[in-house]
Protein backbone atom coordinates (compact mmCIF):
# COMPACT_ATOMS: atom_id res chain seq x y z
CA UNK A 1 0.00 0.00 0.00
CA UNK A 2 1.36 3.85 -1.07
CA UNK A 3 1.61 5.61 2.16
CA UNK A 4 2.52 8.66 0.66
CA UNK A 5 -0.82 8.37 -1.57
CA UNK A 6 -2.91 7.53 1.75
CA UNK A 7 -1.44 10.67 3.46
CA UNK A 8 -2.23 13.58 0.44
CA UNK A 9 -5.48 11.30 0.40
CA UNK A 10 -6.11 12.06 3.93
CA UNK A 11 -4.71 15.87 3.97
CA UNK A 12 -7.00 16.83 0.87
CA UNK A 13 -10.31 15.26 2.58
CA UNK A 14 -9.05 17.21 6.34
CA UNK A 15 -8.42 20.40 4.13
CA UNK A 16 -11.57 20.24 2.27
CA UNK A 17 -13.57 19.78 5.24
CA UNK A 18 -11.58 22.45 6.68
CA UNK A 19 -12.16 24.53 4.29
CA UNK A 20 -16.01 23.66 4.02
CA UNK A 21 -16.17 24.92 7.76
CA UNK A 22 -14.72 27.90 7.51
CA UNK A 23 -16.82 29.53 5.06
CA UNK A 24 -19.73 28.19 6.76
CA UNK A 25 -18.91 29.86 9.82
CA UNK A 26 -18.19 32.98 7.98
CA UNK A 27 -21.81 33.29 6.85
CA UNK A 28 -23.31 32.04 10.19
CA UNK A 29 -20.41 34.27 12.19
CA UNK A 30 -21.54 37.09 9.74
CA UNK A 31 -25.25 37.02 9.31
CA UNK A 32 -25.89 36.59 13.66
CA UNK A 33 -23.89 39.62 14.00
CA UNK A 34 -25.34 41.82 10.92
CA UNK A 35 -28.72 40.91 12.63
CA UNK A 36 -27.64 42.08 15.70
CA UNK A 37 -26.22 45.19 14.48
CA UNK A 38 -28.89 46.41 11.77
CA UNK A 39 -30.71 48.79 13.65
CA UNK A 40 -27.44 50.58 14.75
CA UNK A 41 -26.63 50.65 10.58
CA UNK A 42 -29.91 51.84 9.85
CA UNK A 43 -30.13 54.35 12.93
CA UNK A 44 -26.85 56.52 11.55
CA UNK A 45 -27.65 56.03 8.16
CA UNK A 46 -24.22 53.60 6.96
CA UNK A 47 -24.26 52.73 3.60
CA UNK A 48 -24.11 49.62 1.63
CA UNK A 49 -20.81 49.86 0.94
CA UNK A 50 -19.44 50.70 3.93
CA UNK A 51 -21.15 48.12 5.90
CA UNK A 52 -19.80 45.82 3.55
CA UNK A 53 -16.38 47.80 4.53
CA UNK A 54 -16.57 46.99 7.76
CA UNK A 55 -17.39 43.08 7.30
CA UNK A 56 -13.85 42.89 5.34
CA UNK A 57 -12.33 44.83 7.90
CA UNK A 58 -13.91 42.17 10.69
CA UNK A 59 -13.32 39.02 8.49
CA UNK A 60 -9.33 38.71 10.34
CA UNK A 61 -10.89 38.40 13.36
CA UNK A 62 -13.69 36.15 12.62
CA UNK A 63 -11.50 33.84 10.97
CA UNK A 64 -8.91 33.82 14.07
CA UNK A 65 -12.00 32.70 16.07
CA UNK A 66 -13.46 30.08 13.76
CA UNK A 67 -10.27 28.26 12.84
CA UNK A 68 -10.04 25.95 15.96
CA UNK A 69 -13.48 25.41 15.05
CA UNK A 70 -13.39 24.26 11.81
CA UNK A 71 -10.11 22.36 12.64
CA UNK A 72 -12.33 20.05 14.97
CA UNK A 73 -15.24 20.16 12.72
CA UNK A 74 -12.46 18.81 10.14
CA UNK A 75 -11.12 16.31 12.38
CA UNK A 76 -14.30 14.99 13.23
CA UNK A 77 -16.22 14.64 9.34
CA UNK A 78 -12.80 13.14 8.09
CA UNK A 79 -12.24 10.31 10.24
CA UNK A 80 -15.68 9.62 10.30
CA UNK A 81 -16.02 9.25 6.80
CA UNK A 82 -13.31 7.04 6.63
CA UNK A 83 -15.41 5.02 9.65
CA UNK A 84 -18.57 5.10 7.65
CA UNK A 85 -17.21 3.86 4.41
CA UNK A 86 -14.94 1.39 6.13
CA UNK A 87 -11.84 3.35 4.81
CA UNK A 88 -10.56 3.73 8.38
CA UNK A 89 -10.75 -0.35 8.96
CA UNK A 90 -8.70 -1.06 5.49
CA UNK A 91 -6.25 1.27 6.61
CA UNK A 92 -5.90 -0.79 9.92
CA UNK A 93 -5.75 -3.81 8.59
CA UNK A 94 -2.90 -2.60 5.87
CA UNK A 95 -0.81 -1.77 9.26
CA UNK A 96 -1.69 2.11 9.65
CA UNK A 97 -2.00 2.82 13.22
CA UNK A 98 -4.36 6.02 13.95
CA UNK A 99 -1.09 7.35 15.04
CA UNK A 100 0.39 6.94 11.26
CA UNK A 101 -2.94 8.51 10.26
CA UNK A 102 -2.54 11.41 12.67
CA UNK A 103 0.10 12.65 11.01
CA UNK A 104 -0.34 14.28 7.79
CA UNK A 105 -2.83 16.45 9.48
CA UNK A 106 -0.93 17.18 12.12
CA UNK A 107 2.31 18.75 10.09
CA UNK A 108 -0.69 20.69 8.32
CA UNK A 109 -1.77 21.86 11.74
CA UNK A 110 2.08 22.96 12.45
CA UNK A 111 2.55 24.90 9.59
CA UNK A 112 -1.34 26.21 10.13
CA UNK A 113 -0.26 27.04 13.81
CA UNK A 114 2.82 28.87 12.95
CA UNK A 115 1.01 31.33 10.36
CA UNK A 116 -1.37 31.81 12.69
CA UNK A 117 0.80 32.95 15.23
CA UNK A 118 2.16 35.75 12.36
CA UNK A 119 -1.92 36.14 11.37
CA UNK A 120 -3.21 36.62 15.19
CA UNK A 121 -0.34 38.56 16.11
CA UNK A 122 0.10 41.14 13.51
CA UNK A 123 -2.51 40.81 10.68
CA UNK A 124 -5.59 40.83 13.06
CA UNK A 125 -4.74 43.73 15.24
CA UNK A 126 -4.20 45.91 12.23
CA UNK A 127 -7.22 45.15 10.81
CA UNK A 128 -9.00 45.57 14.15
CA UNK A 129 -7.43 48.91 14.90
CA UNK A 130 -9.31 49.80 11.48
CA UNK A 131 -12.57 48.26 12.75
CA UNK A 132 -13.09 50.20 16.32
CA UNK A 133 -11.81 53.24 14.42
CA UNK A 134 -14.86 52.34 11.85
CA UNK A 135 -16.94 51.77 15.07
CA UNK A 136 -16.10 55.06 17.09
CA UNK A 137 -16.83 57.44 13.58
CA UNK A 138 -19.96 55.31 12.69
CA UNK A 139 -21.55 53.54 15.63
CA UNK A 140 -20.23 55.58 18.69
CA UNK A 141 -18.46 52.74 20.33
CA UNK A 142 -14.63 51.63 21.90
CA UNK A 143 -14.08 55.57 21.73
CA UNK A 144 -11.14 56.74 22.79
CA UNK A 145 -11.19 59.86 24.46
CA UNK A 146 -8.97 62.54 23.25
CA UNK A 147 -8.69 64.45 26.46
CA UNK A 148 -8.20 62.27 29.36
CA UNK A 149 -8.41 63.23 32.84
CA UNK A 150 -6.88 62.46 36.16
CA UNK A 151 -4.06 60.18 35.29
CA UNK A 152 -1.29 58.23 37.97
CA UNK A 153 1.53 56.54 37.20
CA UNK A 154 4.24 55.23 39.36
CA UNK A 155 8.02 55.48 37.69
CA UNK A 156 10.25 53.66 40.49
CA UNK A 157 10.67 55.92 43.79
CA UNK A 158 8.70 58.36 41.59
CA UNK A 159 4.90 59.47 41.24
CA UNK A 160 3.42 61.30 38.56
CA UNK A 161 0.20 62.84 39.17
CA UNK A 162 -1.79 64.72 35.59
CA UNK A 163 -4.63 66.68 35.85
CA UNK A 164 -5.68 66.71 32.27
CA UNK A 165 -3.76 65.46 29.05
CA UNK A 166 -4.43 66.63 25.51
CA UNK A 167 -3.54 64.01 22.91
CA UNK A 168 -4.15 66.76 19.72
CA UNK A 169 -1.36 69.08 21.36
CA UNK A 170 0.44 65.93 23.14
CA UNK A 171 0.88 68.16 26.38
CA UNK A 172 -0.39 67.47 30.26
CA UNK A 173 -1.47 69.99 32.59
CA UNK A 174 -1.56 70.03 36.18
CA UNK A 175 1.25 68.07 36.86
CA UNK A 176 2.91 66.87 39.98
CA UNK A 177 5.80 64.85 40.17
CA UNK A 178 7.00 63.25 43.79
CA UNK A 179 10.31 61.64 44.31
CA UNK A 180 10.77 59.31 46.95
CA UNK A 181 14.29 58.33 48.91
CA UNK A 182 15.05 55.42 46.64
CA UNK A 183 16.58 53.94 49.82
CA UNK A 184 13.39 54.29 52.38
CA UNK A 185 10.44 54.76 49.54
CA UNK A 186 8.33 56.77 52.53
CA UNK A 187 10.77 59.53 53.13
CA UNK A 188 9.41 62.70 50.13
CA UNK A 189 12.92 64.14 48.78
CA UNK A 190 11.90 66.25 45.87
CA UNK A 191 8.13 67.60 44.65
CA UNK A 192 7.73 69.55 41.47
CA UNK A 193 4.45 71.31 40.65
CA UNK A 194 4.18 72.56 37.23
CA UNK A 195 1.30 74.08 35.27
CA UNK A 196 2.02 72.57 31.90
CA UNK A 197 3.80 69.60 30.57
CA UNK A 198 4.64 69.32 26.78
CA UNK A 199 6.16 66.62 24.48
CA UNK A 200 9.19 67.74 22.60
CA UNK A 201 9.54 65.29 19.53
CA UNK A 202 12.59 66.00 18.39
CA UNK A 203 14.46 65.86 22.03
CA UNK A 204 12.04 62.55 23.04
CA UNK A 205 11.74 64.64 26.50
CA UNK A 206 9.06 66.30 28.72
CA UNK A 207 9.73 70.05 28.43
CA UNK A 208 7.98 71.29 32.11
CA UNK A 209 6.51 74.82 32.20
CA UNK A 210 6.46 76.91 35.12
CA UNK A 211 7.29 75.28 37.30
CA UNK A 212 7.85 75.08 40.96
CA UNK A 213 10.98 72.78 42.68
CA UNK A 214 10.91 72.03 46.38
CA UNK A 215 13.30 69.94 48.23
CA UNK A 216 12.62 68.65 51.35
CA UNK A 217 15.30 68.19 54.12
CA UNK A 218 15.79 65.47 57.08
CA UNK A 219 16.04 68.74 59.31
CA UNK A 220 12.40 69.81 58.29
CA UNK A 221 13.07 72.67 56.00
CA UNK A 222 12.26 72.57 52.65
CA UNK A 223 13.79 74.63 49.43
CA UNK A 224 11.32 76.22 46.77
CA UNK A 225 13.08 77.46 43.24
CA UNK A 226 10.91 78.63 40.70
CA UNK A 227 11.92 77.83 36.48
CA UNK A 228 9.65 79.28 33.69
CA UNK A 229 10.53 76.08 31.70
CA UNK A 230 12.49 73.25 32.39
CA UNK A 231 13.08 69.79 30.45
CA UNK A 232 12.69 66.62 32.57
CA UNK A 233 16.44 65.57 31.55
CA UNK A 234 17.59 68.36 32.50
CA UNK A 235 16.69 67.49 36.15
CA UNK A 236 19.59 65.74 38.14
CA UNK A 237 17.01 63.28 40.06
CA UNK A 238 14.65 62.68 37.34
CA UNK A 239 16.79 62.04 34.05
CA UNK A 240 13.96 60.44 32.54
CA UNK A 241 10.86 59.25 33.53
CA UNK A 242 8.91 56.46 31.44
CA UNK A 243 5.63 58.21 30.11
CA UNK A 244 5.66 58.98 26.36
CA UNK A 245 2.02 60.22 24.82
CA UNK A 246 2.35 56.40 23.70
CA UNK A 247 1.68 54.95 26.12
CA UNK A 248 -0.90 57.39 27.45
CA UNK A 249 -2.94 57.00 24.16
CA UNK A 250 -2.45 53.01 24.48
CA UNK A 251 -3.49 52.59 27.91
CA UNK A 252 -7.14 53.19 26.81
CA UNK A 253 -6.81 50.71 23.37
CA UNK A 254 -8.42 47.80 23.95
CA UNK A 255 -5.46 44.28 23.44
CA UNK A 256 -7.04 43.33 20.37
CA UNK A 257 -5.60 46.28 18.63
CA UNK A 258 -1.60 45.98 19.60
CA UNK A 259 0.47 43.88 17.66
CA UNK A 260 2.29 41.44 19.55
CA UNK A 261 5.46 43.58 19.50
CA UNK A 262 3.53 46.77 20.35
CA UNK A 263 1.83 44.72 23.21
CA UNK A 264 5.27 43.00 24.55
CA UNK A 265 6.13 47.04 24.64
CA UNK A 266 3.38 48.44 26.51
CA UNK A 267 3.36 45.81 29.59
CA UNK A 268 7.36 47.06 29.60
CA UNK A 269 6.32 50.37 30.38
CA UNK A 270 3.86 50.06 32.60
CA UNK A 271 5.96 47.80 34.09
CA UNK A 272 8.73 50.37 34.18
CA UNK A 273 5.73 52.38 35.79
CA UNK A 274 4.88 50.92 38.47
CA UNK A 275 1.53 49.62 37.30
CA UNK A 276 0.14 46.33 37.74
CA UNK A 277 0.24 44.29 34.18
CA UNK A 278 -1.76 41.45 35.46
CA UNK A 279 -4.29 41.92 33.46
CA UNK A 280 -2.66 42.99 30.38
CA UNK A 281 -0.02 39.98 30.67
CA UNK A 282 -2.61 37.59 30.70
CA UNK A 283 -3.95 39.00 27.12
CA UNK A 284 -0.74 38.99 25.54
CA UNK A 285 0.05 35.57 26.57
CA UNK A 286 -3.43 34.09 25.76
CA UNK A 287 -2.48 35.71 21.97
CA UNK A 288 0.51 33.14 21.88
CA UNK A 289 -1.44 30.70 23.29
CA UNK A 290 -4.19 30.68 20.94
CA UNK A 291 -3.01 29.17 17.84
CA UNK A 292 -2.29 26.12 19.39
CA UNK A 293 -5.34 25.04 19.94
CA UNK A 294 -5.13 24.36 16.23
CA UNK A 295 -3.16 21.79 17.51
CA UNK A 296 -5.21 21.14 20.37
CA UNK A 297 -8.55 20.34 18.50
CA UNK A 298 -6.65 18.38 15.84
CA UNK A 299 -5.55 15.85 18.37
CA UNK A 300 -8.67 15.73 20.55
CA UNK A 301 -10.82 15.44 17.34
CA UNK A 302 -9.49 12.49 16.11
CA UNK A 303 -9.01 11.01 19.68
CA UNK A 304 -12.83 11.79 19.73
CA UNK A 305 -14.36 10.33 17.00
CA UNK A 306 -11.63 7.27 16.29
CA UNK A 307 -13.97 5.25 17.80
CA UNK A 308 -16.46 2.70 15.82
CA UNK A 309 -19.59 4.94 16.45
CA UNK A 310 -21.18 5.93 13.30
CA UNK A 311 -22.94 9.44 12.85
CA UNK A 312 -23.72 11.69 10.90
CA UNK A 313 -22.80 15.39 9.74
CA UNK A 314 -25.49 16.61 11.87
CA UNK A 315 -24.18 14.97 14.95
CA UNK A 316 -20.58 16.04 14.06
CA UNK A 317 -21.37 19.49 13.56
CA UNK A 318 -23.20 19.30 17.16
CA UNK A 319 -20.38 17.77 18.80
CA UNK A 320 -17.61 20.60 17.41
CA UNK A 321 -20.01 23.64 18.78
CA UNK A 322 -20.67 21.94 22.11
CA UNK A 323 -16.56 21.46 22.58
CA UNK A 324 -16.04 24.44 21.27
CA UNK A 325 -18.02 26.35 23.84
CA UNK A 326 -16.58 24.24 26.68
CA UNK A 327 -13.52 25.27 25.25
CA UNK A 328 -13.85 28.68 25.03
CA UNK A 329 -15.80 28.66 28.63
CA UNK A 330 -12.67 26.92 30.09
CA UNK A 331 -10.62 30.16 28.83
CA UNK A 332 -12.56 32.82 29.64
CA UNK A 333 -12.89 30.94 32.99
CA UNK A 334 -9.25 30.62 33.82
CA UNK A 335 -8.80 34.06 32.36
CA UNK A 336 -11.23 35.21 35.31
CA UNK A 337 -8.76 33.64 37.82
CA UNK A 338 -5.61 35.10 36.14
CA UNK A 339 -7.03 38.34 36.15
CA UNK A 340 -7.30 38.20 40.29
CA UNK A 341 -3.76 37.21 40.19
CA UNK A 342 -5.03 33.55 41.46
CA UNK A 343 -2.71 31.80 38.85
CA UNK A 344 0.02 33.29 36.54
CA UNK A 345 -0.29 34.83 33.34
CA UNK A 346 1.73 31.94 31.45
CA UNK A 347 -0.34 29.53 32.99
CA UNK A 348 -3.38 31.21 32.75
CA UNK A 349 -3.13 31.54 29.00
CA UNK A 350 -2.12 27.94 28.59
CA UNK A 351 -4.55 26.34 30.71
CA UNK A 352 -7.01 25.34 28.36
CA UNK A 353 -4.59 23.88 26.01
CA UNK A 354 -2.97 21.80 28.47
CA UNK A 355 -6.37 20.80 29.88
CA UNK A 356 -7.44 19.53 26.37
CA UNK A 357 -4.47 18.05 25.69
CA UNK A 358 -4.23 15.77 28.33
CA UNK A 359 -8.10 14.44 27.81
CA UNK A 360 -6.90 13.82 24.05
CA UNK A 361 -4.20 11.89 25.43
CA UNK A 362 -5.83 9.88 28.26
CA UNK A 363 -8.53 9.32 25.21
CA UNK A 364 -5.54 8.20 22.72
CA UNK A 365 -4.78 5.90 25.99
CA UNK A 366 -7.60 4.29 26.28
CA UNK A 367 -8.51 3.64 22.27
CA UNK A 368 -4.69 2.17 22.20
CA UNK A 369 -5.59 -0.41 25.50
CA UNK A 370 -9.26 -0.77 23.46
Amino acid sequence: MNVKLIDRYILKHFIINFLFGILCFIIIFILVDLFENLDKFIDNNIPLESVLYYYYLFLPEIIKLITPLSILLASLFTISRFINFSEYTAMKSAGISIYRYLLPILIFGIILTGFFIYFNGWIVPKSNSKKFEFERVYLKRNIVSNQVMNLHFQDKNRIISIGHYDKFTESCYNITIAVFNPDTLTQLDYRIDAKQMLWDKTRKDWQLISLFQRQFFKTGQEKIQFYSTKYISEIEYLKKINLTPDLIFKRQLKPEELNLQEFKAFIDNLKESGLDTTKSEVDYYSQISFPFSILVTIIFGVSVSSNRRRGGAALQFGISIIVCFIYLGFVKISQSFGYNGDISPILTAWLANITFSAISIVNFYRLHRY
